[in-house]
């Protein structure tokens, strides 16, 4: 050119600043993001009831163990069952071995699903 600059033309300096403020929120958005990531591998400990391992059977009784190091020993099948049969009506005998029948299928789940976990 003539050396006259022309509206929207960027000088060499205007380029060298642009491409400096780029690599500058380059960087800031990788260093950030590195902060979230190290964020995210600091976490909380879990809450205080969280289930961390199922063990026996509905036969003999489970043993639930939770984070903060309490146990809990749901009654076996068989005692559930036995209190089911100790309502007053057919209705209300009915919906508690199906509420037992369900209670035993998700403790044996978790149990399988935590052996899973902890095997990674």
């Amino acid at each position: 050119m003539d050396g006259r600059e022309v509206p929207g033309d960027l000088t060499a300096r205007e380029t060298l600043m642009k491409k400096l403020l780029i690599a500058l929120l380059a960087t800031l958005a990788l260093l950030g993001s590195g902060g979230v990531a190290l964020a995210a591998t600091v976490d909380d400990p879990p809450p205080a009831n969280t289930v961390v391992d199922v063990s026996g059977d509905a036969v003999n009784g489970f043993t639930i163990e939770y984070y903060d190091g309490s146990v809990d020993y749901p009654p076996t099948r068989a005692e559930a069952h036995a209190a089911c049969n100790e309502r007053d009506n057919r209705v209300r005998r009915a919906v508690c071995h199906t509420q037992v029948r369900v209670t035993f299928r998700d403790l044996r789940q978790m149990k399988v699903a935590l052996g899973y976990a902890h095997q990674k």
